[in-house]
């Protein structure tokens, strides 16, 4: 629902500037190189009037003009980070962090018009999900990662062999399970798992058997693999956040356009399976 959306932004917004207050580490990973402090706390107030306060009021009252209004002002503070990152080569972590604003709310605001179906055959379906996932791969899994191992470099000792082997081996699983469900969307869905290009017929086979909602699951725990294996905190909550807001926003989005274009057989098949824990035999 888009209540909790904007709720959940709101405290993610107050959560980050309490952050940036109590922690001198946190404070300076979100610097740009030559530009004074002082110009940083200059928008405590604009944040927190217009992102912060203006998301709660929009979760407890229905006003188009409130979502326009915020998403206008991630679009300002993504272009202005983006422009400071390019002039100091420093900073990339906070003009991140306003990108990723900037889709939610665009997401939030567009959030019909996100999902379409396939139109294109079994091969350009193929072809268009390995696309897909190497983009969201190098994106989610390799640059978000390093800005955040720049902005937080590890503090630990180098971790045990054994440990070291244990993330391999989750990340390796996890990919597999990330391939998988793409193989059974372009297979049996007759799509891809992008929602602009998504399935024409309802997938319960494969990994979508045993769990709703096997891709969420393996990104996350590719995620919390990364974070294991440099033992860095900011990426295992980095994945953490990204579980919340996936189940919070997106799931719901995505299971009423299913409800919709599927029906009864959607509404059975949700009723059987579950959507993070797998069953222990496939009941699709």
């Amino acid at each position: 629902m888009k209540e909790t959306a904007y709720l959940l932004q709101a405290a993610l917004v107050l959560a980050w500037w309490v952050g940036l207050a109590l922690s001198e580490r946190c404070f300076a990973a979100f610097q740009f190189d030559g530009i004074p402090p002082v110009a940083f706390w200059s928008f405590f107030a604009p944040d927190v009037l217009v992102v912060g306060a203006l998301s709660v009021v929009r979760a407890y009252r229905r006003v188009l003009w409130i979502e326009w209004t915020i998403l206008g002002a991630f679009a300002y503070a993504t272009l202005y980070c983006l422009n400071a990152a390019v002039l100091t080569r420093s900073g990339w972590l906070p003009a991140g962090a306003m990108a990723v604003g900037l889709g939610y709310n665009a997401f939030l605001c567009w959030e019909t018009a996100m999902f379409r179906r396939a139109t294109t055959g079994t091969a350009a379906n193929a072809a268009k999900t390995l696309v897909q996932i190497a983009c969201i791969w190098t994106l989610a899994l390799a640059v978000i990662p390093g800005v955040l191992l720049d902005a937080f470099p590890p503090t630990a000792a180098a971790p045990s062999t054994a440990w070291t082997v244990a993330s391999v081996a989750l990340f390796a699983v996890a990919s597999a399970l990330g391939l998988a469900s793409g193989f059974v969307f372009v297979r049996d869905g007759r799509g891809t798992p992008l929602p602009l290009d998504q399935t024409n017929a309802l997938v319960v086979t494969g990994p979508y058997r045993y769990v709703r909602n096997p891709m969420a699951i393996a990104g996350i725990a590719q995620g919390v693999a990364i974070g294991m294996c440099f033992q860095s905190l900011p990426i295992v909550a980095y994945a953490a956040v990204g579980a919340v807001l996936w189940h919070a926003v997106v799931r719901p989005a995505e299971e009423r356009d299913l409800a919709a274009r599927f029906g009864a057989a959607y509404l059975a098949y949700r009723a059987r399976v579950r959507c993070w824990v797998p069953t222990v035999r496939g009941r699709g």
